[in-house]
């Protein structure tokens, strides 16, 4: 298998950038946009299913499924031949996407740690990008991917579908039109029975697999057995633990139905209690959220325990009653005595109307008119990594309520932003 350099990968992202700069993609807003879009899909994990849900969209044009997996780009071309009848090229080297000048979309769908490089990257050679939650690895990427897109002009969605779905808009809708009144109080939950990770070892890199583009951006690891494919996730070196894997998803709902921004506060507590590994990320934990303008939310993950306290993926309590919203966004609501009063059990979400959102947006060239454009990707994203700050120093914190900085804690502080592989830090440009 061919190994890229940084410099080469860094190097071919300038070239498609000039290339960009020299005949835009798609037309500029008052022009008659191309119908067809192109798409180039990275990370054949979660990125297998929205390759998928792109091909059956009209006019949408799968062109490359890309991983560092070679075995997994070929099986995804089958599914994909099977599926939608497009032959997308399988590729393992990203920058294959972002040279093509005529690629629109890049999706990433890569692990964590590649989330925001990627997405930095693609802007910066003039593509638009659907990236897989959570938003970023650190704090510090959200804000440079919000400065990537506007920079360059693209529309970036970030893949927490549930903004586009019909159910949850509905419910939404109806909270802040004062269906139970004044909104001050979400809670949120995760429930999963996960396996222990085990005790890894080192071990050689398997043959199918390119490791160092694997890493890519984080400072190199030595390779080990019960790492890759899944296992990071649970390591803070690449991943956000459970509170970004998918307490996204909830809190993203929660900050939406009670309008606000950033927390003036966030406590955070638990453990990895299941089982004695190598997972250093909790797998019970709580996080809770206060806000200035007297709001209140709280997440609870229990990732090795599927019992739940309720059917509700998200409630919301105001001074007239209550509503509980479920995974597929069917909701219920409640007055003061916990009657029930109006109630939808028609709901699904999937990934097609979602990314026919980020398509409709690119056409159109209204960049920002997206669902879950990064901005707001990003703040919801930062909940959760304000979650991981708190637990990991075992400390409240204070943040400023403009931008979500912690304030007067320079050891939570240096978890805003991480070390990078040298020549790999995120540049916008």
């Amino acid at each position: 298998m061919t190994k890229i350099s940084r410099r080469a990968l860094l190097g071919s992202t300038a070239a498609a950038t000039v290339a960009y700069a020299t005949g835009p993609l798609f037309a500029q807003k008052g022009e008659l946009p191309s119908q067809k879009v192109r798409v180039g899909v990275m990370g054949l994990s979660r990125g297998r299913s929205l390759a998928v849900s792109a091909a059956r969209l009209p006019g949408v044009d799968v062109a490359y499924v890309c991983d560092v997996d070679s075995s997994r780009a070929g099986s995804a071309v089958a599914q994909l031949e099977k599926d939608t009848g497009q032959s997308p090229e399988p590729i393992t080297d990203y920058r294959r996407m972002l040279d093509d000048k005529d690629l629109d979309i890049v999706v990433c769908a890569a692990p964590n740690h590649w989330h925001a490089p990627a997405t930095i990257l693609a802007c910066n050679a003039g593509k638009h990008v659907y990236c897989e939650k959570p938003a970023s690895h650190n704090p510090w990427e959200g804000e440079m991917m919000i400065k990537a897109a506007r920079h360059n002009d693209r529309a970036v969605q970030l893949g927490t579908q549930r903004r586009t779905s019909t159910g949850y808009i509905d419910a939404i809708a109806k909270i802040h039109e004062g269906i139970i009144g004044n909104v001050y109080c979400a809670r949120s939950w995760y429930n999963n029975i996960r396996e222990g990770m085990g005790i890894g070892h080192p071990a050689e890199v398997p043959g199918n697999l390119d490791y160092e583009l694997w890493q890519g951006p984080a400072p190199r690891m030595p390779y080990y057995d019960n790492r890759i494919h899944y296992n990071w996730h649970w390591l803070w070196h690449w991943g956000n633990g459970e509170l970004g894997n998918n307490g996204i998803h909830s809190l993203d709902v929660c900050r939406w139905g009670l309008q606000v921004e950033f927390p003036k506060t966030v406590v955070s507590s638990g453990g990895r209690y299941a089982y004695e590994d190598d997972q250093q990320t909790p797998d019970t934990n709580i996080a809770t959220y206060e806000f200035a303008e007297g709001k209140q939310i709280s997440w609870q993950g229990r990732s090795c325990n599927r019992h739940k306290d309720s059917s509700a993926f998200v409630s919301f309590y105001g001074d007239k009653g209550a509503c509980e919203i479920d995974a597929n966004g069917n909701y219920k609501f409640f007055d003061r005595n916990d009657k029930l009063f109006d109630e939808e059990k028609k709901s699904t979400y999937a990934n097609e109307p979602h990314i026919q959102n980020l398509v409709d947006a690119v056409r159109s060239g209204e960049h920002l008119n997206l669902n879950a454009e990064i901005e707001i990707g990003h703040r919801s994203t930062l909940l959760c990594h304000l979650g991981n700050i708190a637990y990991r120093t075992q400390s409240m914190l204070t943040c400023d309520t403009e931008n979500g900085r912690i304030l007067e804690n320079e050891d939570a502080m240096k978890l805003w932003k991480r070390e990078y592989e040298p020549g790999w830090e995120p540049k916008v440009g």
